[in-house]
């Protein structure tokens, strides 16, 4: 079970690009959802269009499908890995000594690898802060969010100051004190930053900036796990929210704040396991 359905998200994600076109070219109509939507709250009629990443309900039942998935596959991992040959430090799927440190820099390491396999370069991370830091968690799960968030990080900041630049470095903070409620991570960027305009959107399962043809070759990289470094640097669309379902599973978040015209912080929070209830969907 836990491999026949290791492919999901990638099959979301391509289900996703063929309704976001079939929207936009017109082959799929949404006015049963426009008709269902159309009136605000003052009874008044709102002929505005739906916009397709914004559809709210589509989003809410994303949001528990993934969730849940993460549950069902965190349970089944722990089973499977109990049932394997124990591993120093670990538990099933958790280890009792993360290091926040070593993570991040497995996560640069694969998100260097595909920036420059698509550009031919990559800005420099410049890791800080508590770099002797242990704590339990699921280090493919943290791997997963810094990984997205890097890969986002050295793709703006190469389309911002474009190819062949001398770029500014990508900073990241760890942040942990004794008597602190989270660990948080800090990616900071110079790379342009995000319109006001589309902060509501980065969060959608619907949206992606990436060019369609990205999302077209989706079909050619190795479907068969979670996510890879063989997938392309951006377009997929599922990145950041299921980075922040990732980090919510356990108590924690992903939130994001952004100059636009210069760059862009993500903070991520993560609760040391054992005090946390799994968010269960209603």
């Amino acid at each position: 079970i836990y491999e026949r359905h290791s492919s999901v998200l990638v099959q979301m994600a391509r289900g996703a690009f063929e309704l976001r076109a079939g929207v936009q070219n017109g082959t799929i109509n949404l006015d049963s959802y426009n008709d269902k939507h159309r009136h605000n709250h003052t009874g008044v009629l709102n002929r505005k269009k739906v916009h397709f990443d914004m559809m709210e309900e589509t989003h809410a039942f994303l949001d528990r499908f993934y969730i849940s998935r993460i549950g069902i596959r965190v349970l089944i991992g722990q089973y499977l890995s109990l049932r394997q040959k124990p591993v120093q430090n670990y538990i099933g799927l958790i280890c009792l000594h993360s290091s926040p440190y070593e993570i991040v820099k497995r996560a640069i390491d694969d998100a260097a690898f595909m920036c420059t396999r698509k550009y031919g370069d990559s800005p420099e991370v410049i890791i800080t802060g508590r770099l002797d830091l242990t704590f339990p968690y699921v280090p493919t799960h943290l791997h997963y969010i810094m990984l997205e968030l890097l890969k986002n990080s050295m793709r703006a900041t190469v389309d911002w100051h474009g190819i062949d630049a001398d770029y500014p470095p990508i900073k990241v903070v760890i942040a942990d004190g004794k008597d602190n409620e989270d660990v948080v991570i800090k990616v900071s960027d110079e790379g342009g930053g995000i319109p006001r305009s589309n902060m509501k959107r980065i969060w959608s399962y619907l949206f992606t900036t990436a060019d369609p043809a990205i999302q077209e070759g989706m079909v050619a990289f190795n479907e068969n796990v979670d996510h890879s470094v063989d997938s392309p640097l951006a377009g997929l669309g599922y990145g950041l929210p299921i980075s922040r379902s990732y980090a919510r599973y356990f108590g924690g978040d992903l939130s994001l704040m952004s100059m636009e015209g210069y760059g862009t912080d993500a903070f991520v929070y993560l609760t040391r396991l054992g005090n946390t209830k799994e968010p269960l969907p209603i």
